[in-house]
């Protein structure tokens, strides 16, 4: 006890004290939290997204943080073997805690491996979109292909998926990720699946495009952000 101060007197000192810290700290990070404008990009994917097979920052999802320099926020909420039901499941609860501005929606691969029927793909991916639109979040659909020992029909129904979900809901569309990686060996791991991470700067100039029109619609200029 402090000499000639009372200690019912100390305790209420002290906790006055700490509940002005307390309180100060809030009234900081609220204010860190209102000041960051940036807007918020989730990126709702599988192994394709979520690097798999090389290291987490080689993946095109880190490669395109680095590309927007601090220009807006990345959240990759990808996961390895992620389904389109996985995804939808795990949708709101990201939805609500992130509050994007644009999702980037990278769904179907394992779907397609396992021969879900189109009908559910699309199902799944119609939760999420409505979702992300009722959220007045704008979508970034990417789209995958399967291999063609699944059948010409197969791969035409599930692909078309897509092009059908972009329409309907007049969504930007990037028609396949891997364009210019998947029948590049040297860009692709020996599981033939996976791209290496010298694939990963390719496909980050497929979404590119389409994903810098977004971001331009939201206020951003970021023409002079590519290298």
């Amino acid at each position: 006890m402090i000499k000639g101060f009372p200690e019912i007197a100390l305790r209420r000192f002290i906790a006055w004290r700490l509940t002005l810290a307390l309180a100060l700290t809030l009234v900081a990070s609220i204010a860190v939290a209102q000041a960051d404008t940036r807007p918020t990009l989730l990126v709702m994917g599988d192994s394709l997204s979520a690097a798999y097979g090389i290291e987490a920052d080689r993946g095109w999802v880190s490669l395109l943080q680095a590309r927007l320099e601090g220009k807006a926020r990345v959240v990759n909420a990808s996961i390895s073997g992620e389904t389109s039901s996985g995804g939808a499941s795990r949708f709101p609860a990201l939805l609500g805690q992130h509050a994007p501005d644009i999702v980037l929606l990278e769904l179907g691969g394992n779907d397609g491996l396992r021969g879900l029927p189109p009908g559910q793909f699309e199902a799944n991916m119609r939760r999420m979109i409505e979702a992300s639109l009722a959220a007045d979040a704008q979508v970034l659909l990417l789209g995958i292909d399967i291999p063609p020992n699944y059948g010409r029909a197969y791969r035409d129904a599930f692909t078309g998926v897509y092009r059908r979900l972009a329409d309907d809901y007049a969504l930007a569309l990037v028609p396949f990720l891997l364009e210019g990686v998947a029948l590049d060996d040297a860009l692709m791991q020996d599981d033939g699946i996976h791209p290496t991470a010298a694939g990963q700067p390719i496909m980050l100039d497929n979404v590119w495009p389409e994903l810098e029109a977004l971001l331009e619609d939201s206020g951003m200029a970021l023409a002079k952000t590519r290298d």
